[in-house]
């Protein structure tokens, strides 16, 4: 797993092996199995979450049984509930596994040091951050200015490698459609491709 982590971290700029043998040694490895929690309500989000393989999912779970998906992460992604991490409170949201996952953690502290420690790490942080940031700005404005059949075609193109893994109902509340609108959507595109065909 972290073969994984550091095949990408790698990719993306330089380490020593030096580094790299410190972050190994703060770093614990986790397997998931499908539908396993790695964060529930109301529990501190205690380790920043690398996923080497698998997805998971984020979501806000209301008093009725609705559930609000707030994010789908997979492969060479980091999971987190930022505010519970940061903060050190308990989380609003649940972390669950949608298939078979697996994880590299650090504990907050242990994820500290190497921020202090490696100057590069600290600048590849600051920039992931900086992208989720604007992957929240852009969620956004999707869900404010967008059409429903705009969020659809949006969620295909931005996340190829997630729509394949997450049944309809899940996209549907991504989206925050219903089940019954996202249908309609998907009915009406595979008409047009078979038309234009």
């Amino acid at each position: 797993m972290f073969e994984i982590f550091e095949a990408y971290i790698t990719s993306i700029a330089h380490f020593t092996r030096d580094e790299l043998a410190l972050m190994r040694s703060l770093a614990t490895e986790k397997k998931l199995r499908r539908k396993q929690f790695l964060l529930q309500e109301g529990d501190v989000c205690r380790y920043k979450t690398f996923i080497s393989k698998g997805l998971l999912r984020t979501y806000l779970l209301k008093e009725d049984g609705t559930e609000y998906i707030m994010r789908f992460a997979c492969e060479n992604a980091w999971c987190i509930d930022h505010e519970s991490y940061n903060n050190q409170t308990p989380s609003r949201y649940n972390i669950d596994a949608l298939e078979d996952t697996e994880l590299v953690l650090w504990k907050k502290e242990n994820f500290d040091r190497l921020l202090e420690t490696i100057p590069t790490f600290k600048m590849l942080s600051d920039k992931i951050k900086e992208i989720s940031h604007d992957a929240n700005h852009e969620r956004i404005l999707m869900n404010i200015s967008f059409t429903s059949e705009e969020k659809y075609q949006h969620f295909i193109e931005s996340f190829p490698n997630v729509f394949p893994r997450v049944p309809l109902h899940m996209v549907a509340s991504y989206l925050g459609v219903s089940r019954e609108t996202l249908s309609r959507i998907r009915h009406a595109q595979l008409k047009q491709q078979k038309d234009d065909n």
